[in-house]
């Protein structure tokens, strides 16, 4: 009889015990407050951003903000326009040179009118003075070939200025926030961390954020030069390849 209190004992004691080292329980609502805790871990991230923007200062970080509209703009236009001004010279070539052998000037004319892109242009540009001699038609080629060549580089100067100028501001934010931190510490005659914690953290964010800027445009600045270089040598080398075409349809 004893043993079988003691052993009840026991099992009583461990029945009360267990509570406190057993697993967690999982119910729907433990579920529910998971899923709706990892949104606001999410989007901690843009608020930590509009933050730190708004601690940086409206004045210079609005000036960088705009930096970075306008120069994203630019480069998503120019990128279009480039990308529809890319044509396969080698086809554009076959095609004027098939169509002046089976249907003259006229044909030819017609094929360039139904490409797009500079290259198009500047064939039928040639293709236009080709009456009045084969020279007459190379220089039309020359020279609209320049025209076409400042059409690509179009606003493109603007982005090299945004890349120069997001930086700049952001050192001047730099500038003035430890000019600021400066004179906190004039004005309390005493040199403190809080005093100029605030000034030094305006002058890191303008300066990271400038540099943010520079950097995103920068990538956009060197992939569209790129791309105007391989459409500038492509004219170049369909431009002498329809010169070739001509004097060998001239004699």
């Amino acid at each position: 009889m004893r043993k079988l209190i003691l052993a009840l004992a026991v099992v009583g004691f461990f029945a009360v015990s267990m509570p406190a080292y057993a697993a967690p329980v999982i119910t729907p609502a433990t579920v529910l407050v998971q899923e709706e805790e990892a949104p606001a871990q999410e989007a901690s991230f843009t608020q930590e951003l509009k933050k730190r923007f708004i601690e940086g200062g409206p004045g210079f970080m609005g000036i960088v903000l705009i930096c970075l509209i306008l120069g994203l703009a630019i480069a998503i236009e120019r990128i279009i326009f480039l990308n529809l001004a890319t044509t396969n010279t080698k086809k554009l070539t076959a095609g004027v040179e098939e169509a002046l052998s089976s249907g003259g000037v006229d044909a030819a004319k017609e094929v360039c009118r139904n490409t797009r892109g500079p290259v198009a242009s500047i064939f039928y540009q040639g293709l236009d003075r080709l009456d009045e001699g084969v020279e007459s038609a190379e220089k039309a080629v020359i020279a609209y070939g320049g025209v076409q060549m400042g059409q690509l580089e179009k606003n493109v100067s603007w982005i090299s200025l945004f890349i120069a100028l997001a930086p700049m501001l952001g050192f001047m934010g730099t500038v003035i926030g430890m000019i600021q931190a400066f004179d906190k510490i004039e004005a309390a005659g005493d040199m403190q961390p809080s005093l100029v914690a605030g000034g030094i953290k305006v002058a890191l964010l303008t300066t990271v954020f400038g540099l943010i800027v520079a950097i995103i445009l920068q990538i956009f600045y060197n992939y569209i030069v790129a791309k105007i270089d391989s459409i500038v040598n492509d004219m170049e080398d369909a431009s002498i390849t329809l010169v070739d075409i001509l004097v060998a349809q001239k004699k």
